[in-house]
């Protein structure tokens, strides 16, 4: 009994000294993000600084003069009613702080005017600040109407996939679905709403869709609104709805790149320039001149005819001049019979008679006969 007593002791202990850590955790994460300003009023050409603090770190933040706007409501009319040209962007530290000098210029409607500071990427966040432009016109904002009003119950999802031809270049389209309510007191007749896409820091394309229906007041209703970029869109993108002139929510949306066209463009560049190789050489095989000239051939020497009784060195010597005539054919023997007695060795011509006459190349003998 006493164990189980210091167990409860002790747990209640721990209990007591985490609940406080705990709860001012919670609330630091709850505080939103605040901004303030050097001034409260100003002309245009002058300038303010801007200092904010409670953002996220190393988030981009941009910074503008938007008129019919306060704090408690926001800016009604989007960054259509504010000075955008002039607009600044600054990036929070590692503390989530800033400090930016903003210009001051008149926004496209009259006052009352705030600075409004809001993330460019990542998870929405945004603060008003009150500000008065000396001497740009000042008028009561316009009063909500009266009956049905909508709102967002659920957070927003896109719905589908990308398909073969997405990969090779068509325009990726998804389906934006979300759930409204109507927590005005009249219904809600074919509410016409605006969805817009926008690619990192530029700002959305705004397109009216209608949704055909009635939405009777205390009720909520499904609604589905389909997306769709341009051809080849590919990277970060962020998608927002926006009903009655206020942004309701946004969805990013990450697009793979279309490698397929890649892929199509490589094999063009390495067939196209193959095929042309291969016509150029055709071309060049057509067109060029043909060879006229034939080859001399070779004569391939004759075999000697085998003379019966003749001895083999007889033989070679028979054979000699076919031989000679067939593998040098460049030598030809001289057709004048008297340069070819005295090129060929001396022989005798004088007849067997031992009396007959001889001639001077007859060769002599010396001695008795």
């Amino acid at each position: 009994m006493n164990a189980t007593r210091v167990r409860i002791a002790v747990s209640a202990a721990l209990l007591a000294l985490l609940s406080p850590v705990t709860a001012v955790n919670v609330s630091a994460a709850d505080d939103p993000p605040t901004v303030k300003l050097s001034k409260s009023q100003a002309g245009t050409g002058g300038s303010i600084t801007v200092t904010g603090s409670g953002w996220r770190d190393r988030t981009l933040l941009m910074i503008l003069i938007c008129g019919q706007s306060v704090p408690s409501t926001g800016v009604s009319g989007g960054t259509n009613s504010c000075a955008n040209a002039e607009g600044r962007a600054v990036t929070t530290d590692a503390d989530g702080r800033f400090s930016r000098k903003l210009p001051v210029a008149e926004p496209p409607v009259p006052c009352p005017c705030v600075v409004h500071v809001a993330t460019v990427t990542g998870a929405k966040a945004e603060a008003d600040a009150i500000f008065q432009v000396a001497g740009h016109a000042v008028e009561p904002l316009p009063a909500e109407p009266a009956g049905g009003r909508l709102s967002v119950l659920t957070d927003t999802r896109l719905d589908g996939s990308s398909g073969l031809l997405t990969w090779f270049g068509a325009p990726p389209a998804r389906t934006l679905t979300f759930t409204v309510g109507n927590v005005g007191t009249a219904p809600v007749r074919n509410p016409v709403f605006q969805v817009g896409t926008s690619h990192g820091v530029f700002a959305p394309q705004w397109q009216e869709q209608q949704w055909r229906g009635t939405i009777q007041p205390g009720r909520k209703a499904r609604i589905e609104l389909p997306v769709e970029l341009a051809a080849g869109a590919h990277g970060d993108y962020t998608v927002s709805l926006k009903y009655g002139g206020k942004v309701m929510a946004e969805q990013p949306w990450g697009v793979g790149r279309p490698w397929g066209v890649t892929l199509f463009w490589t094999l063009v560049c390495l067939v196209v320039p193959a095929a042309v190789f291969r016509v150029g050489l055709a071309v060049v095989d057509r067109v060029r001149p043909r060879q006229t000239t034939r080859r001399r051939r070779l004569r391939l020497p004759e075999p000697a005819l085998r003379l019966p009784g003749l001895k083999p060195r007889e033989e070679a010597r028979h054979a000699l001049p076919s031989s000679s005539s067939s593998t040098l054919p460049w030598f030809a023997p001289d057709s004048d019979p008297g340069t070819a007695g005295r090129l060929s060795a001396p022989h005798d011509d004088s007849p067997t008679s031992p009396t007959g006459p001889t001639t001077p190349s007859t060769p002599t003998r010396k001695g008795p006969p």
